[in-house]
């Protein structure tokens, strides 16, 4: 026998000890108490090895024992890689039916962002820059919050949860150094507790496992949903440089197993390898080609000040090494953006697959919050987004008749832009101004009582008290220097003129 073949051998053989003495503790703890659980399943590797162990365990249990519920909950960010994306959809519905059809208390559930929180609406509608590492708005709006909002809800029904997550100390020295620290402060047998959300429990079953161990489970036993692991292993080498993706057998064979699959809009990575390596690997996939190039040329954070607001959300100015920090991408970004987003999806539309010719990239729902946000809160009352929606797309815009319609036409601000223009606004902020105050007093002319118009009228007036960002440039570095000058030399703290606290 081969030394190859010895090693596999030797995997396998520790293999169903390691499923024996798990499917066991498995079991155990599922019968332990009442307490729901609740799985992470993204459709990856160590999620599908996680459930389809927790799988087993239920199935060979007696019928009348499968009580409590499982469920197992995947969050889409919508700005998932398509080709996973449509994997993890269709392998939840495949889930539902076999669980039925097996009389197991597993139940699926594929979760979404709110609208308001999605990563178009954001990006596009408010203008927050593409997320950076000191400006990381999209994991908590995307990800964290439709998850926390289920797991809370089923807390409050339950008083309890445990979540099975297949995270694993393999991964990275981070992951290990975070698992360790719950296993630290457990205060269950076998579980660890979770840092944020009360009430919750951690059970990681392949917390101990290789790459190669999660492999070798997965193709060797069948995954009992009747999803195709091979075709999740073809995936995966599918999306590795080189289209290599072996299984291991011994520590020189190279592994798939740091391929990762995300956003296609994800700027925290220099570049999305996996979509490149699966565009490289397969003709067939050569339709991913206009997310790349979405990516790579609309969503760059290295270069992209002169496309932002050189004041903050809120309006404000805000020096930083003695340079502004500029806010939110400006009226024309947001406008170039959309519509290359909106070209991105027509071209995937008619040169991808069947599977894709109705894939939205952005949906009608988000498209009218964008909508919204661009003329009742950014008072952009152009009403711009049908027009550049019937251009990018050569479509007539579903969306409904804007509630309150500006009274003012085209022609008419663009007169003004243009009288603006011709007076040195060279920046189109006079023109923001006036047209700012004209719809706030648009916005107020119908209400019996006008309480708060001149708040806003004063609101307006100070966020567009300057004629171009270098003069608010200076105007904030001199705010900061005179602060500067006149904060008082720090004197010694006496503690009798401190409040008593009980």
């Amino acid at each position: 026998m081969t030394s190859k073949n010895q090693s596999k051998l030797t995997l396998l053989t520790n293999l169903k000890k390691i499923l024996s003495a798990l499917l066991k503790k498995t079991q155990t703890l599922y019968l332990s108490d009442a307490i729901p659980w609740v799985v992470g399943y993204s459709g990856g590797k160590d999620s599908t090895a996680a459930l389809q162990l927790v799988w087993y365990a239920l199935k060979k249990l007696p019928r009348e024992k499968r009580i409590k519920p499982v469920y197992v909950i995947s969050t889409d960010t919508l700005v998932e890689n398509p080709i996973v994306a449509q994997w993890v959809e269709q392998s939840l519905v495949t889930m539902q039916a076999a669980a039925t059809k097996q009389q197991l208390p597993i139940l699926p559930q594929r979760l979404l962002p709110e609208v308001t929180a999605r990563f178009w609406v954001n990006l596009i509608g408010r203008g927050y820059p593409a997320p950076r590492p000191k400006f990381r708005w999209c994991t908590s709006r995307l990800k964290i919050n439709p998850s926390n909002r289920f797991i809370n809800e089923v807390v409050r029904q339950n008083g309890q949860v445990i979540l099975v997550l297949g995270t694993r100390k393999a991964e990275s020295t981070v992951r290990a150094a975070n698992m360790a620290k719950y296993e630290q402060t457990s205060t269950r047998e076998q579980l660890a507790t979770h840092a944020s959300l009360p009430n919750s429990w951690i059970y990681t079953p392949i917390a101990e496992w290789s790459n190669d161990e999660v492999w070798q489970y997965l193709i060797e036993v069948k995954n009992p949903w009747g999803y195709s692991n091979q075709d999740l292993f073809n995936l995966y080498r599918g999306a590795t440089s080189g289209g290599e993706c072996p299984l291991v057998v011994d520590t020189s064979t190279p592994s798939c197993g740091d391929s990762r699959f995300g956003c296609y809009v994800c700027t925290l990575v220099e570049q999305d390898k996996s979509m490149q390596a699966m565009i490289q690997n397969d003709e067939d996939k050569q339709w991913l080609l206009p997310l790349v190039e979405l990516r790579n040329q609309w969503l760059d954070i290295k270069d992209d000040r002169h496309q932002r607001d050189f004041r903050r959300m809120n309006g404000r100015l805000m020096i930083f090494n003695q340079r502004l920090v500029h806010g939110p991408y400006k009226q024309n970004y947001r406008e170039q953006l959309l519509t290359a987003l909106l070209k991105a999806q027509q071209t995937v539309r008619e040169h991808g697959p069947p599977a894709v010719k109705s894939l939205e990239l952005i949906s009608l729902a988000e498209l009218e919050e964008i909508r919204r946000l661009w003329v009742m809160e950014k008072h952009e009352i152009e009403d711009n987004l049908p027009k550049l929606y019937e251009a990018a797309t050569g479509q007539s815009y579903p969306g409904k008749r804007l509630a309150n319609q500006s009274i003012f036409k085209v022609a008419d601000l663009d007169l003004l832009k243009t009288v603006c223009q011709a007076n040195g606004d060279e920046e189109g902020l006079q023109f923001q101004l006036i047209r700012e105050l004209l719809h706030l007093e648009q916005q107020y002319r119908t209400l019996s009582r006008r309480a708060g118009l001149y708040d806003a009228l004063d609101k307006a007036l100070e966020r567009h008290a300057f004629n171009n960002a270098q003069e608010a440039e200076e105007f904030a570095l001199r705010r900061e220097l005179a602060k500067t000058q006149a904060k008082p030399e720090s004197t010694p703290i006496d503690s009798t003129t401190l409040p008593l606290f009980r």
